[in-house]
C-alpha cells in the first residue's frame, strides 16, 4: 500500500521559515500546545512540531543554509509524481519557479509561484 502522506496531490508537509525560529518555535508551543523536537541543521537547529503525544504536522525553519532563498512565510508541499515534469507545465501555464529541484529528505522539492502570485512547494518522494 502506498504512503498516505505520499498520495498525489495530497499537502504532504508545511514548513514555516522564519529569520528566528527559536523564538517562533516558543511561540507557536505556547499559543498551540504544540511540542516540538529539534533536527541538527549543522551550526544551528530547525524543528519539527507536533500535537502532544502524536506525529509531526510542521517545520519551522530558520531562513539559512538550505532554507536562505525559501520565501519567509507558511509554505505547503504538494505531493507530485514527476517533478520536473510539474515544474515544466507550471512554467507553461505562466507560473514561476523560485526555487529550483533540490534533494529534501528521501525526496525533492521545489517552490513555484502561480500566475496569482501564490507561493506552493512541490515535493516528489
Amino acid at each position: 500500500m502506498t504512503d498516505p502522506s505520499q498520495q498525489l496531490g495530497k499537502i504532504g508537509w508545511m514548513d514555516l521559515t522564519v529569520d528566528n525560529a527559536d523564538e517562533v518555535k516558543k511561540f507557536y508551543e505556547a499559543v498551540t500546545g504544540w511540542e516540538s523536537d529539534a533536527v541538527d541543521m549543522g551550526e544551528y537547529s530547525d524543528y519539527c512540531v507536533k500535537p502532544p503525544n502524536a506525529d509531526p504536522v510542521a517545520g519551522i525553519c530558520h531562513k539559512r543554509g538550505a532554507n536562505a532563498d525559501v520565501p519567509s512565510g507558511w509554505l505547503i508541499y504538494i505531493n507530485v509524481d514527476n517533478l520536473e515534469q510539474r515544474i515544466q507545465t507550471a512554467e507553461q501555464l505562466g507560473g514561476k519557479i523560485i526555487v529550483s529541484p533540490r534533494k529534501a529528505g528521501s525526496g525533492r522539492f521545489a517552490v513555484i509561484e502561480d500566475p496569482a502570485g501564490n507561493i506552493a512547494g512541490l515535493y516528489q518522494a
